[in-house]
């Protein structure tokens, strides 16, 4: 199980050194800013929806690897998909953290998101993991109750 461990860490660090996603969007319909005072997480999440549809997405601002990398893991895997399944990715990432859904077959649809399973054998990480994902969550609710 160790060498399951070590590739989930070479996952973390890749999406944390990873600056694809990392910068402001030209246009966007959603933003929204997420911040964790307990690690000093300060995020800035950023979509383009256009029927719908997550056309584009992007973050900004600084934290711990774990939360760089799950902001950008999770901008992976919502570009180019509905809000509907982007919300469905959400809780489904969200139900894995705490441990609500454990299959892996389960998780599949996480993709990369999966390396952060082990996260919540780790409290204080716990809120540096979700820190983006409550973000988008609370960014596109506040859009549907405009």
């Amino acid at each position: 199980m160790e060498n399951m461990s070590e590739l989930y860490s070479d996952i973390i660090l890749e999406h944390n050194q990873c600056q694809e996603n990392k910068h402001t969007l030209p246009t966007c319909t959603l933003e929204e800013r997420g911040h964790n005072p307990s690690c000093g997480d300060d995020i800035t999440l950023q979509a383009d929806i256009e029927d719908g549809m997550i056309k584009d997405a992007a973050y900004t601002g600084h934290g711990c690897a774990i939360s760089q990398a799950s902001a950008d893991i999770m901008i992976d895997l919502i570009k180019g998909k509905s809000v509907e399944e982007a919300l469905r990715l959400v809780d489904l990432f969200l139900e894995m953290i705490k441990r609500e859904v454990t299959d892996d077959d389960a998780l599949e649809d996480l993709e990369d998101a999966i390396a952060l399973k082990n996260i919540s054998n780790m409290p204080a990480r716990v809120k540096c993991a979700v820190l983006a994902w409550h973000t988008l969550k609370d960014a596109i609710e506040k859009g549907r109750n405009k």
